[in-house]
């Protein structure tokens, strides 16, 4: 049998012969799961030698990645702000340029210990809602999202991150029947046009789900829904926050201006991109 050492020697041959990019990466995190092992314990331990079950579930774990599934749906989590998040095929994995939207509400912040209000989204696994909450020690919030499955990993989340007196989970489309008004409305809608989902990697095409994804022929579709309603759940100071992709910044500002919201700030992600709109009700100034 293979120690753990040769383990992931084999493991990262055929995750590069399938054509993985962080091949070296995801053979010790599959690794380290398939063994039970926490961080860095798999070095440390590297000459122990693999039971059959080990191996054998190590080799079914290594399978599932050459074929493209996400490493953060095979072992279940994904790191977002420095927090650890569970991750299933109902929700997008989430990205570290995204982390841009809570350095954006953070900014627009003056005291992070006011009770301040949240609203998030289209939440998911609810890392944008849990991440802010964990800086703001005095804030409640709301994650929105019209998947049952996605609430559940959801509500998970924030019982793991011990957040759950301050976070609700609604199962609803976007905001629509929220009577509440919130000081910070985040949203990272689908926003990937049509014809791009196609040319998408295979481990996003084939895998993370389509409705999140999807944001219409022109991939405006969800910006628009969304437009609409905000001023209705904005208070009076509100700032709302919008994830963008690529080439999006005059339409959705645009969309955001003719739904009486004024547009003040834009952030670049860790690329130097244009990642997410800052907006605010026509009738505020500041925090």
């Amino acid at each position: 049998m293979l120690n753990i050492q040769e383990a992931l020697n084999q493991s990262n041959a055929f995750l590069a012969q399938a054509g993985i990019e962080t091949a070296r990466l995801d053979a010790r995190l599959l690794v380290e799961y398939a063994l039970g092992l926490g961080s860095h314990e798999s070095s440390l331990k590297s000459e122990g030698i693999l039971q059959d079950e080990e191996y054998q579930r190590l080799q079914t774990l290594v399978t599932r990645r050459a074929k493209r599934e996400p490493l953060a749906y095979i072992i279940t989590e994904r790191e977002f702000w420095s927090l650890s998040f569970k991750v299933s095929p109902a929700t997008l994995v989430p990205r570290p340029d995204s982390e841009t939207l809570i350095e954006a509400a953070l900014e627009y912040v003056l005291e992070r210990n006011d009770a301040l209000t949240v609203l998030d989204l289209g939440t998911g696994s609810g890392c944008l809602l849990l991440s802010l909450l964990h800086e703001l020690p005095h804030a409640t919030g709301v994650g929105i999202d019209r998947c049952p499955e996605a609430l559940k990993v959801a509500r998970y989340n924030a019982n793991q991150l011990s957040l759950s007196g301050r976070a609700s989970f609604v199962c609803a489309d976007w905001c629509n029947g929220l009577s509440a008004s919130y000081d910070v409305v985040l949203c990272n809608p689908p926003y990937i046009s049509n014809d791009e989902l196609a040319t998408l990697m295979p481990e996003v095409a084939q895998y993370e789900p389509h409705h999140a994804l999807s944001g219409g022929v022109d991939g405006l579709e969800s910006y628009r829904a969304v437009a609409s309603l905000i001023s209705d759940v904005l208070s009076d100071q509100g700032k709302v926050i919008f994830e963008i992709g690529m080439n999006q910044v005059a339409d959705v500002s645009q969309l955001l201006i003719q739904n009486n919201l004024q547009v003040i700030d834009i952030k670049k992600d860790l690329s130097g991109l244009p990642r997410c709109i800052v907006a605010q009700s026509s009738r505020s100034k500041t925090f």
